[in-house]
């Protein structure tokens, strides 16, 4: 009392302490003291703005036992919305519609399956592109094609758990402003399925797992393998799809091939008419010729050389000549024989007879019949061995001229070849080309024919032990009792705080009364 007593009358400070400094000081101020220092020290009238201040300030003053006032003052309310939450969580577990999710394990190996060597799609090799692969089929797990898939093969549109004729009031008023836009009924199916299908990869292998969930187990198994089967079935139809049109790409190609090569081969053949080249196995007809004469030419030569040998053999032999004749050899060797046995019986009669005798003069006559016959034969041999020999060098000077006449035409043809093997290089090039782009068209034909995807079920769909949504019905009582406790509390400490707001000091003004 003797601090405020100092102060002079209607100071602000007398307001500030009693209001800011009477709590802090361990209430040494008694309440009961306020009114009489306020009685004794006048204090001025705040101002609109400080009077707000002063309402702000004294509601962030409140203390823990206002709050523990408030929350006892709302502790039966917080009760019955405890209880109201409880039977509304029950209510829910034992009303809603049950779920049932069931899983399936997904082996998706990024490598197709190696049928043909040189195979239209190329297999991933580095890490991060086998995972991009992956997750690439993965989104393929829930696309629209294989939802649709599922759909027209369970025919979900006539289940009434994914399309319900008969909407609720709220779904009614959104389908009304949204004016219809859903007219086929696959596109509400494919909404609520897409909600009931999860796909979730491994981060540490090829594995994706598949959740579906329905409200029977027996539906869930039977969408699950459906969502399997079609997306088997997308994937082959996808690199059926591409191999088809790879396969038309080549063929639209393979015309044009089939054209230019077709030119080029008339190039070719036209030139060879033009120039007169005319080929046999592969080669000019004038170089087989020019080889052929060649060849004649060289054994022309040998024939030359072997009758100059037996020409002059003959020469030199004289009258002891021979010849290669078989028959003329054995004329001569006859002829010779008879005329060596006359010339031994003359010897042998000239030694006893006279020179007058008959025989010898008959031997004489015989004798020199037989050497005019050898005479004759060695003539005749000697005339055939020139023969021969002219006849072998008119042969060897005939082709000679011929050999030379063929090498300039060889020469030409040559020098004319060289444009000729330009075209059938070119034409030889196209037909290469097109070839192989034929063969590539008849196996990616029946490429298209084989599912190469390497995609396995390692894990099939089997019954849950429990339902998936809701959760259990104790569970739900439990979350609502507590969220309904809480809201209670809430309520209670906002009803509090309100209340201070517009009273913030009730028992100064009882006092003052």
């Amino acid at each position: 009392m003797s601090v405020l007593s100092d102060v002079p009358k209607g100071s602000p400070v007398v307001r500030t302490l009693t209001r800011d400094h009477a709590k802090p000081l361990g209430r040494k101020i008694k309440d009961r003291d306020l009114p009489h220092v306020e009685r004794q020290m006048p204090i001025p009238m705040a101002t609109d703005s400080s009077t707000a201040i002063d309402k702000v300030g004294e509601f962030l003053e409140f203390d823990f036992r206002k709050m523990s006032d408030w929350l006892r003052a709302g502790m039966k309310g917080a009760v019955v919305l405890a209880l109201v939450g409880g039977l509304a969580g029950g209510a829910y577990g034992l009303l809603s519609k049950r779920l049932y999710t069931v899983g399936t394990d997904i082996l998706i190996n990024p490598s197709n399956l190696q049928v043909v060597a040189n195979d239209l799609y190329a297999a991933p090799t580095q890490g991060d592109n086998q995972v991009l692969a992956v997750r690439s089929k993965l989104r393929v797990l829930t696309s629209r094609n294989v939802l649709l898939h599922v759909v027209d093969e369970l025919g979900l549109t006539r289940d009434r758990e994914f399309n319900d004729p008969s909407p609720g009031l709220l779904s009614s008023l959104i389908g009304s402003r949204s004016g219809g836009a859903a007219s086929d009924p696959r596109t509400a199916v494919l909404e609520v399925l897409g909600k009931r299908i999860v796909a979730k990869a491994d981060e540490t292998s090829f594995v994706a797992t598949l959740s579906v969930s329905a409200e029977t187990v027996d539906k869930a198994i039977r969408i699950s393998q459906s969502v399997v089967t079609g997306f088997q079935d997308e994937l082959a139809k996808a690199e059926s799809d591409g191999a088809a049109r790879a396969a038309r790409a080549i063929d639209d190609r393979l015309d044009q091939l089939k054209q230019e090569v077709q030119a080029a081969e008339a190039k070719v053949e036209s030139y060879r008419r033009t120039h007169n080249l005319a080929s046999s196995q592969g080669q000019l007809v004038s170089s087989q010729s020019m080889t052929q004469v060649n060849s004649e030419m060289i054994t022309a030569q040998s024939r030359v050389i072997a009758a100059q040998a037996a020409y002059d053999a003959v020469l030199a032999a004289g009258s002891n000549a021979t010849t290669q004749d078989p028959v003329a050899s054995a004329s001569l060797a006859a002829l010779r024989t008879r005329a060596s046995g006359l010339q031994q019986e003359l010897d042998g009669l000239s030694m006893t007879y006279g020179p007058r005798y008959p025989r010898l003069a008959q031997l004489r006559a015989e004798l020199d019949a037989a050497n005019g016959q050898i005479k004759t034969e060695l003539s005749r041999i000697l005339a055939k061995a020139r023969s021969s020999l002219e006849e072998a060098k008119a042969s060897f000077k005939a082709l000679d001229t011929k050999m030379k006449d063929m090498t300039g035409t060889v020469f030409t043809d040559n020098e004319v070849q060289v444009a000729l093997r330009e075209l059938e290089r070119d034409a030889a090039s196209k037909t290469a080309v097109y070839e192989s782009f034929l063969a590539r068209a008849h196996q990616i034909a029946e490429r298209e024919q084989i599912d190469t995807t390497n995609v396995r079920v390692i894990s099939t769909a089997v019954p849950p032990q429990s339902r998936s949504w809701p959760p259990r019905t104790s569970l739900l009582i439990v979350v609502g009792v507590v969220l309904g406790l809480a809201a209670g509390l809430f309520l209670a400490l906002a009803r509090g705080m309100l209340r201070e707001l517009r009273d913030p000091q009730p028992a100064a003004a009882e006092q003052r009364a």
